[in-house]
C-alpha cells in the first residue's frame, strides 16, 4: 500500500523550491524547474523506503536527522549519474598525443616525476580508471614517472561503488581487448560476468568525498583536472568561482576538461581555449 501512494505522491512546487532551496545551498547544485520530475522520481525511492507519505514529511525528517544520514541520502539521490569508460573519448585521445607527451618530457627534467590528476565528480568510478589506463600506458616505458589520481564526489554511496570498480561488460566496452586483459579483471558475479578493476588502476587512485563548495585537502599543483558533467548543474556566479579555484591549483600548462554541454562562455576565467571542452592555463 505504502509503495502506490509513494509512486502517487505529488511534488508541490513549494515543496520542490525548498528541496532546491537546500540543495544549493549545501552543494551548489541549481534545480532548476525542469528537474522537478527528476527530484520526485528519485526521492520517492527514499520515501518508499523509510515508509513516509508526503514530500513535506520527508523534508522535515531529513532536516531533523542530527545523524546527518539523510541528508546525505536526499544529495546522494539527487547528485548521481550514470557513465561508462573513456566517455567524450576525445578527452583521451587530447591526453594521450597532445598533453602527456609534453608533460612527461617536462617531469622527466625536474624534481617532480609524478603527474598527477583529479577526477572532480567521478561518480561511479569509470572516469578516474580510465585516465588511470591512459596514464599508465603512457608512462609504462619510463621507470622514473609515476601517476596519482584524486577521485572525489559529493556522494558517499556512489564514491563506494567507485571504489569497489565492479562494472558490467557495456559500461567496459569501450576499453580494448588488450585493456582489459591488463588492467581489469573477469569475474562471474551470481552467474554473471563482471569486469573488476585491476590493482595497478586502484593503485594510482585515491577516492575521496569532496564538496566543491567547500575547502579542498589538495597541497600540490595538479597537471589536469577533468570537471565534466558537474558545472551543468550550478549557476553561473557558482561557475565563475568553481573554475577560478581550479586555474589557482593548476600547474601553468595544465588542462581543465569539462562536459560536452558545458562552456566557460560568459563567466570571467583567465583559461585559453584549445578546443570544445578543453581549456589550458597559459
Amino acid at each position: 500500500m505504502i509503495e502506490s501512494i509513494v509512486n502517487e505522491v505529488k511534488l508541490e512546487e513549494s515543496d520542490f523550491q525548498k528541496i532546491s532551496d537546500i540543495i544549493y545551498r549545501h552543494c551548489g547544485i541549481n534545480l532548476h524547474s525542469g528537474k522537478k520530475e527528476l527530484v520526485r522520481a528519485r526521492l520517492a525511492k527514499r520515501l518508499r523506503l523509510l515508509k513516509i507519505r508526503s514530500f513535506p514529511e520527508y523534508i522535515e525528517y531529513a532536516m531533523n536527522d542530527t545523524t546527518g544520514n539523510e541528508f546525505t541520502a536526499m544529495v546522494d539521490s539527487i547528485s548521481t549519474n550514470l557513465t561508462s569508460f573513456f566517455r567524450e573519448n576525445q578527452h583521451f585521445e587530447h591526453l594521450r598525443k597532445e598533453f602527456l607527451p609534453g608533460v612527461m618530457q617536462k617531469k622527466k627534467n625536474s624534481s617532480d616525476s609524478v603527474i598527477r590528476a583529479w577526477s572532480a565528480g567521478c561518480s561511479s568510478g569509470e572516469e578516474p580508471y580510465s585516465i588511470a589506463i591512459t596514464l599508465l600506458e603512457a608512462i609504462a616505458a619510463d621507470s622514473k614517472l609515476s601517476a596519482k589520481i584524486l577521485a572525489t564526489d559529493i556522494s558517499t554511496r556512489i564514491l563506494e561503488k567507485a571504489k569497489a570498480g565492479v562494472y558490467d561488460p557495456e559500461r567496459v566496452s569501450p576499453v580494448s581487448p588488450e585493456q582489459k586483459r591488463k588492467y581489469l579483471l573477469s569475474e562471474k558475479v551470481e552467474g554473471r560476468k563482471v569486469f573488476k578493476a585491476g590493482k595497478s588502476l586502484k593503485d594510482i587512485i585515491f577516492f575521496g568525498q569532496i564538496n566543491l563548495m567547500e575547502e579542498w585537502p589538495i597541497k600540490v599543483p595538479l597537471d589536469f583536472i577533468f570537471c565534466r558533467n558537474v558545472m551543468i548543474y550550478f549557476d553561473k556566479p557558482t561557475q565563475e568561482r568553481l573554475v577560478g579555484r581550479y586555474w589557482d591549483i593548476l600547474n601553468h600548462g595544465g588542462l581543465l576538461f569539462t562536459g560536452h554541454s558545458e562552456s566557460l562562455t560568459g563567466i570571467k576565467h583567465k583559461f585559453r581555449y584549445v578546443q570544445p571542452t578543453i581549456y589550458v592555463k597559459p
